[in-house]
């Protein structure tokens, strides 16, 4: 039996009367691979970021950017943390085509190494902090931005 899908709604617009976007596959089951096999560096600074913990900032982990992954994003900042370590030793190529591509659709990318993240995490909040109050948001609160 063949698999009949219903048309589209007579306005154009989608189930929530927004417009109708089409629908985007995600590598999910890749993203879930890594997140499963982080390395200690990762699983420390997710400790951090999880759970809206930096300044109430929304970080996932292992997210699809097109055909790449970003270690850390934080959309609402539109703000990519790598962590580069001996398996970024040889793909310095394939990371200046990542960067580039993350650029071009309006993210900010921070790099840090393992080491720093494993000596001085507090460093490496620091300045993610001082970086994420730098950054404009695309909704300030009146209450952050110091009008109430």
């Amino acid at each position: 039996m063949e698999e009949v899908n219903p048309p589209p709604p007579a306005s154009g617009r989608g189930p929530g009367g927004g417009p109708a976007r089409p629908f985007k596959s995600r590598d999910t089951p890749r993203a879930k691979s890594l997140r499963n096999g982080a390395s200690p560096p990762e699983r420390l600074l997710w400790q951090h970021l999880r759970n809206r913990q930096l300044k109430g900032h929304k970080f996932s982990r292992q997210m699809p950017i097109g055909p790449y992954f970003a270690d850390f994003i934080c959309r609402e900042a539109r703000l990519i943390i790598e962590l580069d370590g001996s398996s970024h030793d040889n793909s310095a190529d394939h990371d200046v085509r990542r960067d580039a591509y993350c650029r071009a659709q309006g993210y900010s990318i921070l790099r840090f190494s393992n080491a720093d993240v494993l000596s001085n995490i507090d460093g490496v909040l620091s300045h993610l902090m001082a970086t994420l109050a730098l950054l404009p948001t695309p909704d300030p609160s009146r209450l952050r931005e110091g009008r109430v």
